[in-house]
Order: C-alpha cells, then structure tokens, then sequence
C-alpha cells in the first residue's frame, strides 16, 4: 500500500522534523571526530533540498552509536552539520538538544528554508524506550512529520513510531518512497526469472526470508557460512568450517519446500578452503580450492565459494530478470576469501537488463568494493530492516505514516 509523501504535504512555512538515519562512521583524528563515510547522509539529499524548494523549516533528528542515555561527545552529531553543509549547499544550524527549551527555541526561530540538526535522540534513554512523554517533546517541535530513515524503520522508538502518534500531518521522504518501492513493489511481482542470492554466516538468521522468497523465487542461490549448514543437511562432511548443526531440520525443511515448489535450489559445488585462519589479521594459511563434489578434509574450513561454484551462479544470474542479493559468499574482509563475492557482484552488474537490488549490510560493502555499486539498480540501506521488511514483517517506522486512500 503507498504512503503519504512529502509530495502530498502542506509544507510552506511549516516546521518539519524529519527522523533521517545519520549512524554514520567516526573516527577521531587529531582530536576531532571525523566522519569516514558520508552515505548515509548523502541519501538523504534529495528529500532536504525538496523541502527548501518547498519552503518549509527544516528540523533534522537522528541517533549515533549507543550512548545509552548519556550524553557523549564523542557519539555527539556535530560532525555531520559541516558535511551535510556541503552536500545541500546551504548552511546547517547545530542544535545542541533534541528536546526541550533549546530545541523548541531553535525551532521557533527557523526560518522559511532553512535547516537545523538536533543533538543524538539516543542521549535519552526514553528514545529507545518509545516513551510518550518524550515522544510528545518531539511532537511540540513540528507541524509535520517526516520519516526518511528506512535503516531504524524496523525499531519501535519515539522519533520512528511514537512521535507519529502526536503529529498530524505526517509521510515518508523520497529514500523511504525508494526503499518500498524496490524492495516491496519491484518484489512482488518480479520480472521473471527471479534470481535471489543469499549468504552470510547463518541460516537462522536468513531462514524467514527464504521461507517467504521460497513463494516467488525461481532460482535461489545459497553461499557463505549457511551453506555449510545446508551441507551438512545433505549429509556432507564440512571440517571446522562455521555451521549451525542445530537448525539442520531447518535447512532440511528448506530443500524439501524448494523441490515441492519446482524452484531451484543451488547450494556451491566447490569451495576455497584454509586450515588457520586469523579474521583479526586478515590471514589465512595455507588455502587451497576443492574440485567439484569433495568433501572438507577435517581441520580445514570453507571461506569462500570456488570457480565452478562462481560459474554456475553466474549463469544463473545472467539469465535473470529480477536480482536480489543479501549476503556475501565468503569471508570477502580478507582478500583470499573475497574472490567469489566479488565475482558475483560483477556477474549481477553485467546483467544490466535485470532489475538488480542489493538487500543492505555487508552486501552493500561487497558491491562497492568491487567497483560495480553504479551498475545496479537500487541498494538498500537497511541491514536489519530490509531482512525484516523481506520476511514479511510490519516495521513500526513504515506503519506510523497513513496509507494513501
């Protein structure tokens, strides 16, 4: 169902507390926070530069780390009011509370246009808390309300759900109007044949998303870590590579649901196997491929997918009408192991007739490391939100903005 826009609101001269997600990278140099990367705030551009066309008085709210109710310079959104400066072309006011007097001064004295950013909402416990009080100290700042962070939109808390319930005129920006239109619209009813690939370290975290994709899908595509889980479901010996042996029933289940509905269920038919490996230096030693079909010697573990693997996926993508990608296929942090993720990634960018979507997390990491993240066509900035969202769950921060009659 489509939600009100900011296209279907009464914004000139209005106050507009949009709730963006600016959890954006840190790091402190020469005694200053630095942020390392600006996506997040770069996405939100387009929503910001349409409400100062619209001439509405701009209140940006966010949360950064988890400062757990205290206030922490260090988890302080300062550093972001210079970058989105830049980005905008207009300067930002910093305010240094969310709530209260200096918040509610601040956004009184807003003028048509203009744009200012309140301190952490995670300075307050009652943030996380979804309090109605604190809530309501929101509410008091704006007319309007506008939620453009589709990254917190699966959290229950006053500034993605609560405040709603206190402002009237309320709808999403256009980064939350891309997010439902890709990963709900484009996905249900995808352009056939619709390829989905999944990896990542466990099946139970994806188990709700195959289930449901298990609907729709034609081909389904499984590496990382799960696949070992899968493995060992087909009785197959995986050495000490990371596997959930207690949701094999799972897994089981999964297979005989995929054969049932004629889809195509590939698990990788090679495998780039070490026999020490150190995730914290980024080593491993020595690795070596598997051929097709044979098992992992005990004492070794698998860490990425191999070349025939990388082949047979391919193909499958590049036959694909629709492409959703969550999870990598290996270890791709160490560059040994990032070999099959990478391929992969370019296999989904060299199909540019498919509608290819990037399901948020490490995914969205992989695409750009390598170099194709321009050659698909959406990726999501929701981690734990798109998971849910794909499962098929209600996210508080979506149902808090009416439906469109």
């Amino acid at each position: 169902m489509a939600k009100f826009t900011i296209r279907d609101l009464s914004l000139k001269g209005k106050r507009v507390l949009v709730r963006v997600d600016y959890n954006v990278p840190l790091q402190e140099k020469d005694g200053v926070q630095v942020i390392t990367n600006d996506k997040r705030i770069k996405e939100t551009v387009p929503t910001i530069k349409y409400l100062i066309e619209q001439g509405a008085r701009i209140l940006l709210c966010a949360h950064l780390g988890r400062p757990k109710g205290k206030k922490d310079p260090k988890q302080s959104l300062a550093p972001v009011v210079p970058a989105l400066a830049t980005l905008i072309g207009v300067p930002v006011k910093f305010v240094p509370d969310c709530i209260g007097e200096v918040a509610e001064k601040a956004a009184a004295e807003l003028k048509d246009g203009e744009v200012a950013l309140l301190e952490n909402l995670r300075y307050y416990n009652e943030e996380e808390a979804n309090d109605d009080a604190f809530s309501q100290k929101l509410a008091k700042l704006a007319d309007v309300y506008v939620n453009d962070a589709f990254g917190a939109a699966h959290r229950a808390h006053s500034s993605t759900a609560g405040v709603a319930k206190f402002v009237k005129d309320r709808g999403i920006g256009f980064l939350m109007e891309r997010e439902l239109k890709y990963l709900g619209e484009e996905l249900e009813n995808p352009k056939k044949p619709f390829v989905v690939i999944l990896g990542g370290a466990k099946v139970s975290d994806k188990i709700k998303v195959i289930d449901r994709l298990l609907e729709k899908a034609d081909t389904i595509l499984i590496g990382g870590a799960m696949a070992y889980t899968f493995a060992l479901a087909q009785g197959k010996k995986i050495g000490k590579s990371l596997s959930e042996p207690d949701k094999v029933d799972i897994a089981k289940a999964a297979l005989e649901k995929a054969k049932a509905k004629g889809v195509k269920f590939l698990l990788p038919v090679d495998t780039f196997i070490t026999e020490n490996f150190d995730f914290k230096a980024k080593t491993i030693s020595p690795g070596k491929y598997l051929t097709p079909g044979e098992d992992i010697p005990d004492g070794w573990e698998g860490v990425d997918i191999g070349p025939e693997t990388v082949k047979l996926f391919s193909a499958e993508v590049a036959s694909a009408g629709t492409i959703l990608w969550n999870g990598p296929m290996g270890v791709f942090e160490v560059a040994e192991c990032a070999v099959g993720t990478f391929a992969i990634a370019k296999a989904i960018a060299a199909n540019s007739s498919a509608v290819s979507i990037i399901g948020g997390g490490d995914s969205v990491s992989a695409v750009k490391k390598a170099g194709v993240s321009d050659k698909v066509s959406f990726i999501s900035t929701g981690g734990g939100a798109s998971l849910e969202f794909l499962e098929g769950q209600e996210l508080p921060g979506v149902a808090s903005i009416p439906d469109k009659p």
